[in-house]
């Protein structure tokens, strides 16, 4: 099992260290990171790049999550019992090459977008879920972070609840509500001093060429 889940943890930074982000930004003649909250993120680009960049880093990052887990779980370790468990590990280690990318100084985004894969990947009836939550929490309260930290808990709830006596997963599932968390730990800080921005905020920038 461990050299498995070395595997999966390596594979699944060197996916997560594809930084939508950044090669969106770069496109546009922007280093995303210079601007907004400084994250390589789908919220930033969206704040400093307009919706469809915010759009575009989303799906990438979405999707550099769900189509190697789903490679490997249903290819590589097909016929591997516990390949829902590496799924999640992949998943981890996919989330640390999104917020830690080796390449970028590792100066990333905070994982939610990938995270949003990971569970879609790990089961697709999360969707529905996780999209609901994030948009009511969103709209009702209008901070982008606090619906992004609250799917992120679903996880290990869902796994608690459908994967009864799965201790393993349930613990990797707590790690990406800490990983969350972490991650915006300044959004935290910004909530509870009442700055923090509100979806619709626009960041300004100057381009160069």
């Amino acid at each position: 099992m461990v050299w498995r889940i070395i595997i999966c943890l390596l594979s699944g930074y060197a996916f997560g260290c594809i930084s939508t982000a950044y090669v969106v930004g770069k496109i546009n003649h922007v280093d995303i990171r210079k601007y907004g909250s400084g994250n390589a993120g789908t919220t930033n680009a969206l704040r400093t790049l307009g919706w469809k960049a915010g759009a575009i880093t989303f799906l990438g990052d979405f999707l550099k999550a769900v189509i190697p887990i789903i490679v490997f779980r249903n290819i590589i370790f097909k016929d591997v019992e516990y390949n829902q468990l590496l799924a999640l590990y992949m998943g981890l280690g996919i989330v640390l090459g999104h917020c830690y990318p080796f390449w970028l100084g590792f100066k990333g985004g905070k994982g939610i977008a990938v995270t949003a894969g990971v569970m879609a990947a790990f089961d697709p009836l999360l969707i529905p879920f996780f999209i609901v939550i994030f948009v009511a929490v969103v709209i009702l309260t209008k901070y982008v972070s606090v619906g992004s930290m609250l799917i992120s808990i679903l996880l290990p709830v869902w796994i608690l609840i459908c994967y009864p006596g799965e201790l393993h997963m349930f613990i990797l599932g707590l790690l990406y509500v800490a990983s969350a968390i972490f991650m915006h730990r300044a959004n935290i800080k910004r909530l509870l001093n009442g700055t923090e921005n509100k979806i619709g905020q626009k960041v300004k920038i100057e381009k160069n060429s």
